[in-house]
Formats: structure tokens, sequence, C-alpha cells
């Protein structure tokens, strides 16, 4: 009889982490991957882009199972293309958090993800997409990003930097929202005490999987309470210091195929693909 995989729950975030920087995933990377899903493993993508923005890449990647979603915030079922589970930012709290916000620093340019399988991205004037790949309908004002519910807020500074921005947003913020770093020019604001930990957790429990089976990867701040909750967290070479501190190890880059080397190791392949 076989033995039981080392882990047998993946949790990749997927920008900076299982992405390199083209929005493509390297052959070896998918082989790796796959080879573990024979060994017995679940492959889970818990990242901060919400449900409509990850369902190309799952069909990249050949999921049709769960993937969790908006910093946490949704369960998606990529099979049945709905959310099993989702958590909306209120949008009167989120306008107290931007005034909160604005009130220290100044003016920020916002955007917000909408919610559902086939809510939009709406960025505000002088707000840029940090990753141009992502689709985005520009508004004309800010009070038109409210016209629907959403599931979080992004927002950008014209001259702080991300730890900045984002380290005065939790001093003000207080209870109205959490606040994440997600990546390069990406400050969020989602709903209070929704992490990825939190999505990541009940995909879990639906999977009949617990913390002690799950191995973790992630590049930035956000994957913080992931690392936490998981039984061990792999921080990328590219990976933010804060997610370094807290990692149990340090793999090599996204470009460099970081997971993939863990992998292999861990359930004992050798590199078919290089």
């Amino acid at each position: 009889m076989a033995a039981p995989p080392a882990y047998s729950l993946i949790a990749t975030d997927l920008d900076g982490t299982l992405l390199r920087g083209d929005d493509t995933v390297s052959d070896r990377s998918l082989d790796a991957l796959a080879r573990a899903a024979r060994a017995g493993a679940r492959h889970l993508v818990v990242t901060g882009r919400p449900a409509p923005r990850v369902r190309p890449l799952l069909d990249l990647l050949g999921c049709t199972g769960l993937a969790v979603c908006g910093q946490g915030a949704q369960v998606y079922d990529a099979g049945a293309d709905r959310l099993l589970w989702s958590v909306r930012l209120d949008r009167e709290l989120a306008e107290t958090a931007l005034g909160k916000i604005e009130a220290e620093v100044g003016q920020v340019h916002a955007a917000v993800d909408q919610d559902g399988v086939d809510g939009l991205t709406l960025i505000e004037p002088g707000y840029r997409m940090p990753h141009p790949t992502l689709p985005a309908v520009r508004v004309g004002r800010r009070d038109d990003l409210w016209c629907e519910p959403i599931s979080k807020v992004l927002l950008r500074h014209p001259s702080l930097s991300d730890d900045e921005l984002a380290a005065t947003a939790r001093s003000v913020v207080g209870s109205l929202a959490t606040v994440t770093m997600s990546g390069p020019g990406t400050v969020e604001l989602q709903p209070c005490g929704i992490t990825k930990a939190t999505g990541l957790a009940m995909a879990a429990e639906h999977l009949g999987l617990s913390r002690a089976d799950t191995l973790a990867f992630g590049d930035m701040p956000n994957d913080i309470p992931m690392f936490d909750w998981a039984a061990r967290g792999v921080a990328m070479a590219n990976a933010h210091p804060q997610l370094k501190a807290v990692a149990d190890e340090v793999t090599l880059s996204n470009e460099d195929d970081g997971i993939a080397v863990v992998l292999e190791r861990v359930f004992g392949f050798r590199a078919t693909v290089l």
C-alpha cells in the first residue's frame, strides 16, 4: 500500500507565487502539481483576485474544484461556476474607512471588486491598475463605485509606499475593515475579520481536510494569516520581508519554479521538466 502524501492540501497564492510575471505557469510547476495530485494531494488556489478574474487561470491549471478568492471573502466552485460562500464589504463602512484614511494621508485613488461570479472591477479617475492584464471599467466619480455590492476596495496613493499606506490605513480604520497588502500597488480593504485563512479554513473543511494537512505558498503580507493557519508556510525568494519573517522555509522565486522545487522534495519526485 502506498504511503499517504506528506501533505494532502497544497494552498498556493497566484501572483508572485505560482504565476510568473507574464501570468503563465511553468511546465515544471504544472508537472509538479499534477504529480502531487496523483499522489493524493489536493491543490487549492488561494488568491486576492476575485472569482471572475480567477476563472481563466483555473482553466489553465485544469482546476474544476474549489478556489479561495477575494482575500478569503469568496469560496468559489469552479466546476459549477458559483460561489459557495461570500462576504460583502458594507459600502457605507467602506466610504467611512476611505474618509478616515484620506484625513490622514490626503487623496487616495480607489477601485472596487464587485461581489458575485460576474462582478466587475471598477476604478475611479486617477486609479492605475497594478496588474495591466486584469480588466477594469473606469467610472466617472467615486460615488459610482458603490452602484453594486462589493467584496473589497483597492487603494493607491500618489506618493506613499504600499507599506506606508497600509500602516496608516490600519492605524485609523479599526474595526471598519481588514487592511491587507497583496502586491506592488495593492493595498486593500476587505470585510472586518476576513483573511485568506478564513476562506482557506472553510474550503479545507468542505474538502474534509485540516490545517495539519496543509502546505501553503505565498509572497506577500496578505499571506501571513494563511501561513499562521497552515502546517507549513513556504515563502518565495521574491517575497515581502514580513512574510519571509514568519515562513517556515524560503524557496526559489516564482520565476525559478520555487513551488515545484519544494513539491519535488516533499513528495519525493524527480524533476521531469526543466
